[in-house]
């Protein structure tokens, strides 16, 4: 066996022998570096992109609610209490006044909505006036600081061409707060 082993040293491709055992040894180097060190490193890199990418969500997902938290300040804000509907109706009665226009006996009532701590307020009746006035005080309700929504606008009579008045029946609605409270917003805060 030995001198198997002297044979091949002597053969003219002796010469290459080391030269194949250094590439032999760099490549097992090489393919231990590549499997325990390379693909750990991108193992490592690739659950923290996962890791990121989570974060990331997670973070525009608590800007939203941040966001929403705040919309929702904002029209609580914008709600009237419920002790505070009898006042609203006397005011939209005071502005028809201003207005020029005939508001002999408007209705108001509440009802309950899905939004806890909400209820829906109706407002409805006959309006007369020229079109000028019930134009103007259509444009003071839609334009009000109140939340206040014309659900409902029907032609109930044409007057002559002579008087030129015009009745409507009108249905306004708006929404209101509980109390004064912001419960809404405390338990959208938890």
């Amino acid at each position: 066996m030995h001198d198997r082993i002297v044979d091949i040293f002597r053969t003219p491709s002796a010469l290459l022998l080391p030269w194949f055992s250094f590439l032999a040894s760099l490549l097992l180097f090489w393919s231990l570096v590549h499997s325990v060190g390379v693909v750990g490193v991108e193992r490592k890199r690739a659950a923290l992109e996962n890791d990121w990418a989570s974060a990331r969500q997670l973070l525009m997902q608590h800007r939203e609610a941040t966001q929403a938290r705040k919309n929702l300040s904002q029209v609580w804000a914008i709600l009237p209490a419920e002790r505070d509907f009898s006042p609203l109706a006397l005011g939209i009665s005071e502005e028809a006044k201003r207005d020029h226009v005939t508001l002999p006996a408007l209705s108001y009532k509440t009802e309950a909505t899905v939004v806890a701590h909400t209820s829906k307020g109706i407002l409805q009746g006959a309006m007369s006036g020229r079109y000028e006035d019930l134009r103007r005080f259509i444009y003071d309700l839609e334009t009000a600081e109140e939340m206040l929504l014309i659900e409902d606008l029907e032609l109930a009579r044409a007057g002559s061409t002579q008087d030129e008045m015009l009745t409507f029946n009108i249905k306004i609605a708006t929404y209101l707060r509980a109390d004064a409270s912001k419960p809404a917003v405390q338990e959208l805060a938890r």
